[in-house]
């Protein structure tokens, strides 16, 4: 006797209930896989730079008799090697005729203030030329970690205010936790 194979496979007839039950796990199957994606892809945002001190915030230690002071130029960058830019200002009492001597300052954030945008009041870290020496900054730019400076001076105080008869080009560079000055060859760059 034979039997017939489709008797034998009766279990494959599809039924409602069947398609209702695949409809229903596959359903399933998307949305726990919806739920398990990974995260967006990207790269993590870095952290933004600090923003250099406001020279206009600092106070100079500049005695101008009375008069105020002008900052007469300015530079960014990171001296210390810190990752942070400190500002480099050239300052010098305002004079009404003349040229008054200039001040070369290293400024950072006031304490407590942070190294971000937004901060207190910058203030005076270092004093690369003070305005007693008597002299005038001519040239001046802050490049790869260093201050760089023409100055103009005198000889002697029988030279008139107007001519300065001596110049110096330096650069001063952050070195065993203080600025070192090197002059003449070294700072011709300028």
């Amino acid at each position: 006797m034979q039997t017939s194979a489709v008797t034998d496979l009766a279990h494959t007839h599809a039924r409602p209930v069947h398609w209702l039950a695949t409809a229903t796990a596959m359903a399933g199957v998307v949305a726990l896989a919806g739920l398990l994606q990974p995260g967006p892809a990207g790269a993590t945002a870095a952290p933004a730079p600090a923003a250099a001190p406001d020279a206009a915030t600092a106070r100079f230690p500049l005695e101008c008799g009375g008069a105020p002071s002008k900052i007469a130029q300015r530079a960014t960058g990171d001296l210390d090697g810190d990752g942070n830019p400190e500002t480099v200002a050239v300052v010098h009492c305002e004079a009404g005729s003349g040229t008054p001597p200039s001040g070369i300052y290293v400024l950072t954030h006031g304490k407590g203030t942070g190294k971000s945008a937004g901060g207190g009041a910058a203030r005076v870290v270092a004093t690369l030329v003070d305005p007693s020496e008597l002299t005038t900054v001519s040239g001046f730019a802050v490049r790869d970690g260093a201050v760089r400076a023409t100055l103009l001076g005198y000889s002697s105080p029988d030279v008139p205010s107007c001519c300065p008869d001596r110049k110096e080009q330096v650069t001063w560079r952050w070195q065993g936790g203080s600025f070192v000055r090197a002059a003449g060859a070294e700072a011709r760059a300028v």
